[in-house]
């Protein structure tokens, strides 16, 4: 079973988009060693050599950039965050590496134009896709599909919005559960995997919800639970 102190080393898988840079901006500067994947190793660092400049030169933070193979290979926990339209043939070329660990899955099954209509696969999900592809070597776990990556790159304390957690079994979203608390913001543990299907839904309304009032940002706040310390 994978803990939470195992967990020094990890992948952003697809990394060089905002939700990848976001996430390992966070990571990075809550200790952790990040590397950021991509297909290509260049494409790779160029994203790291751009979050460099986000800290103070005197800030010591570990993030690098590989492809996607060697970071899944070298990582404790992996994170997904390719466009939909990617994410099967990805999970596919990384399965051999992936065997044995934690994948938070971050993808969100949108198909433009209609990005603000939810339009779930013939799985449920794309959560419930990547753990039927994987099999069960794999703890697949959904969280910050409701994130904007501007949450993510903010130094100004707790975010206003949570963070839902599905899939895998109980002991690895209590892990992920305490990397969304590295990150600055609060998780719920939203049980199994079946339940994704809310939660990537709500992606498209959040984006519909930011074109009608013109924002960038808006997202979820669980309320009537007293919030964690």
């Amino acid at each position: 079973m994978t803990e939470i102190k195992d967990i020094r080393t990890i992948a952003v898988l697809g990394g060089t988009g905002k939700e990848g840079k976001g996430l390992a901006y966070s990571w990075a500067k809550a200790g952790y060693r990040v590397i950021v994947g991509s297909r290509k190793a260049e494409k790779a660092q160029l994203a790291v050599d751009e979050l460099r400049t986000l800290f103070a030169s005197n800030e010591k933070v570990d993030i690098v950039g590989l492809t996607n193979d060697e970071a899944t290979q070298q990582c404790d926990l992996a994170v997904l965050t390719v466009p939909y339209a990617g994410h099967s043939a990805t999970l596919e070329s990384l399965k051999p590496y992936l065997k044995g660990k934690i994948l938070i899955d971050v993808t969100v099954p949108l198909v433009p134009p209609k990005v603000s209509r939810v339009q779930m696969p013939p799985a449920g999900s794309a959560t419930m896709e990547a753990q039927k592809l994987l099999g069960e070597d794999v703890q697949v776990v959904a969280a910050f599909q409701n994130i904007s990556y501007e949450n993510l790159l903010s130094d100004e304390g707790e975010a206003d919005c949570d963070v839902l957690v599905c899939g895998g079994d109980k002991e690895a979203r209590a892990v992920v559960l305490e990397l969304v608390k590295a990150t600055g913001m609060i998780g719920w543990d939203a049980g199994p995997a079946e339940n994704a299907v809310v939660v990537e839904g709500m992606t498209s309304i959040l984006i519909g919800i930011n074109k009608k009032y013109g924002v960038h940002s808006s997202g979820i706040r669980i309320t009537g639970v007293p919030r964690p310390d």
